[in-house]
């Protein structure tokens, strides 16, 4: 792949940030996330407390694509079927038919997803997973690409559920919604306080266009995967997730290992699976390709390292009782592992 394709597909991911900009101000670090995930064509993990933007940016970036696309409100007393569909009886003619739930559509939107039992996460984790869902005894293909965006709400509790460690594994990312900045928020102030007649008083109205299109993003797709990646790098994503693993203390080399058994070991209880290494290694493409280059750097994996892993690591009640989180984890994992 040429350096033209690199700055093309590059130019095509500048036209989608300026379009989600007419909505979302600020917020660059989530942005980044849902294309990231939708370029690799994986699930992203949004959490953040609530007026953080984080549904408008997923129905934005669902409108920007011409996708269709389906809110799912997530509730406690929510069954399996209003998520997938069910089976209903035909009396003219004798037989079942199959009613399709929200799940069919292109971009799916979980709202609250922590909030649903575990008989709900179990069905949502075979759509996520096999594309597919089950209605009675037979299963049915969902639309192609199919893309879950999950929010959940990080400090209240009362009636949610924990997610399994399976379903979070199936997340590509998890992304962090942040305050905005006081520069930002003014522009907030600024963008939503006009009142029209024309738009009803609400500025998130304002249609956007379908800038990315299934022939555009394969586009882009083709450009991330032909970006280089050197064997050495690859190296580096391996040690840096292999690195969260308690059982597997070998990779900061015998001198360190035997050094961070107490001061870092025993705050982790599980570490990231494989699953974690392919996805840190196709993210880590893809940041490439937002900075237009055409081969990763140490840089890039970095960048990317947190958002990948900050869901796989399973932290001990050491770390919590020492107000460790998993994203210091991580960073402390980033510094001892030997960057090529």
């Amino acid at each position: 792949m040429d350096q033209a394709a690199i700055i093309q597909a590059k130019s095509a991911i500048d036209l989608c940030r300026k379009e989600l900009a007419k909505r979302v101000i600020g917020q660059q670090e989530m942005i980044n996330g849902l294309l990231t995930g939708l370029i690799a064509g994986g699930h992203v993990l949004l959490e953040g407390v609530p007026g953080l933007a984080k549904t408008l940016a997923v129905k934005s970036l669902a409108e920007i694509t011409g996708l269709q696309f389906k809110r799912i409100q997530f509730t406690p007393d929510l069954l399996p079927a209003d998520l997938t569909g069910t089976l209903m009886w035909e009396q003219s003619t004798a037989t079942f038919s199959v009613h399709q739930g929200p799940v069919f559509a292109n971009v799916i939107l979980a709202d609250e997803i922590n909030r649903a039992p575990a008989k709900v996460q179990s069905a949502l984790l075979e759509a996520m997973e096999e594309h597919q869902v089950t209605i009675g005894e037979k299963s049915y293909p969902l639309p192609e690409p199919f893309f879950v965006l999950a929010t959940q709400n990080p400090i209240e509790h009362e009636g949610t559920y924990i997610l399994p460690e399976a379903e979070l594994d199936r997340f590509l990312l998890k992304i962090r919604a942040n305050y905005p900045s006081q520069e930002e928020e003014i522009r907030i102030f600024n963008f939503a306080k006009p009142f029209s007649r024309k738009n009803g008083g609400d500025y998130t109205k304002e249609r956007l266009s379908p800038v990315l299109n299934e022939r555009i993003l394969e586009s882009i797709r083709i450009a991330a995967d032909s970006v280089f990646i050197d064997a050495r790098i690859a190296a580096y994503i391996v040690s840096v997730v292999a690195s969260s693993r308690p059982r597997n203390q070998k990779t900061f080399g015998s001198g360190e290992s035997e050094r961070s058994r107490d001061g870092f070991y025993r705050y982790l209880h599980f570490g990231a699976s494989p699953r974690a290494s392919l996805a840190l290694f196709r993210c880590s493409r893809i940041h490439a390709l937002f900075e237009g280059r055409s081969f990763v750097t140490p840089d890039d994996v970095k960048t990317m390292a947190l958002a990948v892993m900050r869901h796989r690591i399973v932290l001990s009640y050491e770390a919590e009782t020492d107000g460790l989180d998993p994203d210091a984890i991580i960073t402390r994992i980033l510094n001892l592992v030997p960057v090529p």
